[in-house]
Order: structure tokens, then C-alpha cells, then sequence
């Protein structure tokens, strides 16, 4: 068993908040970013204060940040604990 050092909470606010600096690089305002890609305002503002935000809504503006590619590749390549599991796996 893996032991877990974030409880989900925290994970869920360290990216809002890596998806906020990245807003801000491309220097859109909230308001603007929920504009543009269809979220509300106020979705948006409680997502990046707090990391609550339907997956949906996530990835629309995973979409208009540019990011949506490392949406895609979420969960794509198997975490293996042992190579026996490598070898089981077979691919």
C-alpha cells in the first residue's frame, strides 16, 4: 500500500493553483478565462480558492490554458510496483 503524504483536498488546491499561475502568465483575469471558455465566475473563483470544480469545467479550462494535452495523458501508463507486475503486464 502506497502511503499517501497529501490528503485529496491538498492535491486539488496545488492544482488550481498551477492552473492559476498559468492564467496569469497568459495574463487573462478570472473573469476573462470564464468567458472565454464557458465556466462561471464564480465556478472558476471557488476552484482557485479552494480546488472544487466539476471534471468537466476542469477541463474546459484545461482546454483554453493550452493544457488539455496533460489531461489526455492522465493515468495512461501503468505505475508498476514490482517487475513481475512488468511482466505480467506484457506489453
Amino acid at each position: 500500500m502506497e502511503f499517501i503524504w497529501e490528503t485529496p483536498t491538498e492535491i486539488d488546491v496545488a492544482l488550481a493553483q498551477r492552473l492559476k499561475r498559468i492564467r496569469k502568465f497568459k495574463k487573462l483575469t478570472q473573469k476573462e478565462l470564464a468567458a472565454r471558455c464557458n465556466v462561471s465566475y464564480g465556478a472558476l473563483k471557488k476552484f482557485e480558492q479552494s480546488g472544487d470544480i466539476s471534471l468537466k469545467s476542469l477541463t474546459k479550462i484545461a482546454m483554453e490554458l493550452g493544457v488539455s494535452g496533460e489531461l489526455h495523458r492522465l493515468f495512461t501508463e501503468p505505475q508498476y510496483a514490482s517487475i513481475e507486475e512488468v511482466l505480467r503486464d506484457g506489453r
